[in-house]
């Protein structure tokens, strides 16, 4: 389905930049305390712009980035030559080779909003892993949303109003979070508009939202053993994030972190 951001690249990265490649560095860090400090073979899904990507490249690594979206593929491609680029879903890639790591930053395991696809994608990251790789991914937790904890839904209150500009063009969004409880989803409804719109532009999307024990099972189902669950510090974290840093388990926090290791059979 089309989506307004992922057709627009620069208006993504505008609306949510990372200058500081906090994210990428997250990733890199997390994969030497957990899978030694050589140059791996990474597998980026749902890179976006590919800005991660590039960078772990710019770091040694040997990386492809995975995304459905060929506007965002085509921008990673022109932006980022130092990665391979690649066109596929996150529940149906085969590549046809292994990695020695998989990262899915920024939420996008929470595409799959089924259990169905949820299996699907962590099978395929089986699949693609090498003995021993290490999956290492990055979302909201739905523990945080769902247990109703006063303070924990100060993103739900309102609408959010934001304008970016590009290309000396003002885009606005608004913005609203809402939880779906019996389809234990996070749903977003945005609303854009700019200059010369004849109407506005609404669009809706959806994060799945796991509790940590959860997630741990879909892990464990697909042949996963879990090293490490915690909820800071992170790349999107009230806390900086730094490569010698304690990692966190009370798993309070509105985000969560993954490292997961492929074992060698299910």
């Amino acid at each position: 389905m089309s989506n307004f951001l992922t057709d627009n690249p620069a208006i993504y990265e505008r609306q949510f930049p990372d200058p500081e490649h906090r994210a990428a560095r997250f990733a890199h860090d997390v994969l030497a305390r957990f899978g030694g400090a050589r140059p791996l073979r990474i597998l980026d899904l749902g890179c976006g712009t590919g800005r991660d990507a590039g960078h772990l490249a710019a770091l040694g690594h040997e990386v492809v980035g995975l995304d459905s979206s060929r506007a965002m593929l085509d921008h990673a491609t022109e932006h980022q030559p130092a990665a391979t680029f690649v066109e596929g879903d996150l529940r149906e890639f085969d590549l046809g080779r292994e990695f020695d790591a998989i990262t899915c930053l920024d939420s996008a395991l929470l595409y799959c909003h089924t259990n169905d696809d949820l299996n699907a994608c962590l099978d395929r990251c089986h699949r693609h892993l090498a003995p021993g790789g290490l999956l290492v991914a990055e979302m909201r937790n739905g523990a945080f949303f769902l247990a109703g904890t006063p303070g924990n839904t100060d993103l739900l209150d309102g609408t959010r109003t934001r304008t970016v500009t590009v290309d000396g063009v003002p885009h606005t969004s608004h913005t609203r979070l809402y939880l779906d409880h019996a389809e234990q989803l996070l749903r977003r409804h945005r609303v854009w508009e700019w200059p010369g719109q004849t109407e506005p532009l609404a669009q809706d999307s959806a994060w799945r939202l796991l509790f940590p024990q959860e997630l741990r099972a879909f892990c464990d189902r697909a042949g996963f053993d879990v090293p490490a669950l915690f909820d800071s510090p992170g790349p999107r974290t009230d806390e900086p994030w730094r490569a010698d840093a304690p990692l966190s388990s009370g798993l309070t926090g509105d985000r969560l972190h993954l490292v997961a290791r492929r074992r060698p059979h299910r």
